[in-house]
């Protein structure tokens, strides 16, 4: 689908680490060459021709932000990525809202991302941290999201698809739940904003983090949806030039608004242009379409992977074009190595989720994460490639 937009597949690779990165289509490049040769200039600062057009561009990335995730454009603040994001939730908010004892609810299957700046904060201000329990499939039940709930639960902070497993979370069950209990519920979107229909204010969700680079974007940019009422209360972690009203030799100062106050200096402006072109090119093949190529991708895969003897799946009821598996006696590193030689790209390690090994026992597998562009003959050489296997060490030695 769409293979004919993505330059990197002229290579004639097999590329499936798309929960790391995704390829870049040529027009999300255009946009950010257009930028840089035709009207490169700072925002809100000049008002010249050049200005004028990236400011339009830039502005209305928000606009195309909000109708993609069914928030606000005051809601959306541009961030560097999910992960500052989600630092910026815990310390800009949470800090000042939670207290000792209070309690947060995570899972162990999460992202770094949304573990240790949680670990840090218990650490500053002595919020508890508890892990809600897996199901058999590796994945999170609401049955075990409520046994989890207690009078001290203040937030639920989890990923709609984790990175590794790639359960789908019910998110829309969870966010009334935690409404109905006043339960703050963050939600880390960057491995199902690229892929699935996500709904900020259906889903009663307080903090959405995701990043552009996951979705077709640029590097170095990606999105925090908030609240506007809880974005108000929210403070900011970097403050300068851009962000403030004013500010006085006698100490006095007043910041901008919400969204801008928390956009000190010379935002990453061809990042979020670029930004802009990537979700236009999503919606225009479809999200839901998206979704059910990558499902059936999926399916065609397990099917083949059944029949070779040495390998063990870990996820396979899961909703997600995410695989995790590995080559029985082989070390996932060497497994991808090896898979390199025939020029498939796949993830092999623990892919920033150091506890779910508690989990699932091992500590390392091999990620295959599939995106739109993938094809039924992706899925063919990489199936040939395992099933040549026995050879493995003949290639990575």
């Amino acid at each position: 689908m769409n293979r004919e937009d993505f330059p990197m597949l002229h290579q004639d690779i097999v590329y499936f680490d798309n929960g790391a990165t995704t390829l870049k289509p040529k027009c999300v490049v255009d946009s950010i060459i257009r930028y840089m040769n035709e009207h490169t200039s700072n925002i809100h600062r000049g008002d010249y021709d050049a200005a004028i057009i990236t400011n339009r561009l830039y502005d209305d990335t928000r606009n195309v932000v909000a109708d993609f995730v069914n928030c606000s454009p005051k809601e959306v603040v541009f961030t560097s990525g999910t992960t500052m994001s989600i630092n910026q939730v815990v310390f800009g908010f949470m800090k000042y809202h939670l207290h000792a004892g209070d309690e947060v609810l995570l899972t162990k299957s999460e992202h770094a991302s949304n573990v240790l700046p949680w670990l840090r904060l218990s650490e500053e201000i002595g919020i508890v941290i508890k892990y809600m329990d897996l199901d058999d499939n590796h994945e999170l039940v609401i049955d075990n999201v409520l046994k989890s709930i207690n009078d001290n639960t203040k937030v639920i902070s989890i990923a709609h698809v984790t990175n590794v497993i790639g359960d789908v979370r019910d998110v829309k069950s969870i966010g009334k739940i935690c409404h109905d209990k006043n339960i703050y519920f963050c939600v880390d979107g960057a491995q199902s904003v690229p892929h699935l229909k996500e709904n900020f204010k259906d889903n009663n969700i307080d903090f959405l983090s995701f990043s552009g680079h996951k979705m077709c974007g640029p590097t170095g940019v990606g999105v925090l949806v908030g609240k506007y009422e809880l974005l108000k209360e929210m403070k900011p972690l970097c403050y300068g030039g851009g962000m403030n009203n004013y500010f006085e030799s006698d100490s006095s100062y007043e910041l901008k608004d919400v969204p801008i106050r928390f956009e000190a200096g010379t935002p990453p402006i061809a990042e979020v242009i670029g930004l802009r072109e990537a979700i236009l090119y999503l919606k225009s093949i479809g999200i839901d379409k998206i979704h059910q190529h990558e499902m059936n991708l999926k399916k065609y895969l397990i099917s083949k992977l059944e029949k070779i003897k040495n390998i063990e799946i870990y996820n396979k009821s899961s909703n997600s074009g995410i695989l995790a598996f590995n080559i029985k006696g082989v070390f996932a590193q060497d497994a991808s190595v090896y898979l390199n030689h025939y020029k498939i790209f796949v993830r092999a390690g623990n892919h920033c989720a150091k506890m779910l090994k508690d989990e699932i026992g091992i500590k390392n597998t091999v990620r295959i994460s599939m995106y739109f562009y993938n094809n039924y003959e992706d899925v063919d050489k990489l199936v040939d490639a395992l099933e040549k296997s026995e050879n493995i060490f003949k290639i990575v030695l």
